[in-house]
């Protein structure tokens, strides 16, 4: 399994709209970062996890050329309005694209995007999706996706693991019923806002007590503001720790754990 970071920011981006700090003004392109996500290839086929606003530019960068299925954590704008830009992929591949979520989730997207599930023609294409309820787990494509619930300040939401790799985004605190889910990784991503604390996200040194703590060989931290400079931030880091940046690309074992 390859994983692609379409995206590695927070909700605002980065550079955030008006800043004039030295990371909203660095020249290093790993400092720009998009709304958060990945596209698992697994053969031929792509499952993203979340769609944020930033797909369509996402997609571009990083040659996405056509979507399987999608796995969301959350309904949160951030992670779930670029749902309208699967038009294109359904559009092509001529089927419907599966969403898969909890029940909340994907009853929260039912109402957000309402035109979607409407039998009324709408006067043009509209993104052609069905939505699919994970409990625990799904098979697909001959993976094997288990859902992590993890807190998100007061919400309880989820991360997802397949194989070796788990991707945790949006993450407060992890419950303890949901650690042993996440042993035996080669491969964790795992949220880090900023340097200071915040209620609905692990910052900095959170994020390295938890990774140090759930111990995979490696870890790769996304959904990051303007706080962290790339490269100085990963010179404090320990060598099994790196930041993630929009374009990264792994390979993983998705037959593994």
């Amino acid at each position: 399994m390859k994983v692609t970071f379409l995206g590695s920011g927070t909700s605002l981006g980065v550079p955030v709209v008006g800043c004039d700090c030295e990371v909203c003004h660095s020249e290093d392109p790993r400092d720009r970062r998009s709304r958060s996500s990945v596209a698992l290839h697994l053969g031929d086929r792509r499952v993203l996890i979340d769609t944020t606003p930033d797909l369509r530019a996402q997609a571009l960068a990083c040659n996405l050329n056509r979507v399987d299925a999608v796995l969301y954590t959350h309904t949160h704008a951030d992670h779930i309005f670029g749902l309208d830009d699967l038009r294109i992929y359904s559009l092509r591949q001529g089927e419907a694209i599966p969403l898969y979520g909890p029940a909340a989730t994907l009853e929260k997207l039912r109402r957000t995007f309402w035109y979607a599930f409407e039998d009324a023609p709408t006067g043009g294409t509209k993104p052609q999706v069905s939505l699919i309820e994970v409990d625990k787990q799904i098979e697909l494509f001959g993976a094997t996706f288990q859902t992590v619930p993890v807190w998100h300040h007061q919400d309880l939401i989820v991360g997802y693991r397949v194989g070796a790799f788990a991707y945790l985004t949006d993450v407060s605190r992890i419950p303890d019923e949901s650690r042993p889910l996440l042993e035996d990784l080669d491969v964790l991503v795992l949220n880090a806002l900023r340097r200071r604390p915040h209620p609905s996200h692990l910052h900095l040194s959170a994020a390295l007590e938890e990774a140090q703590r759930i111990g995979a060989r490696r870890t790769f931290f996304t959904h990051i503001s303007d706080d962290l400079h790339h490269a100085t931030t990963e010179a404090d880091l320990p060598s099994e720790v790196r930041l993630a940046y929009d374009g990264l690309t792994l390979e993983i074992d998705s037959r593994k754990g």
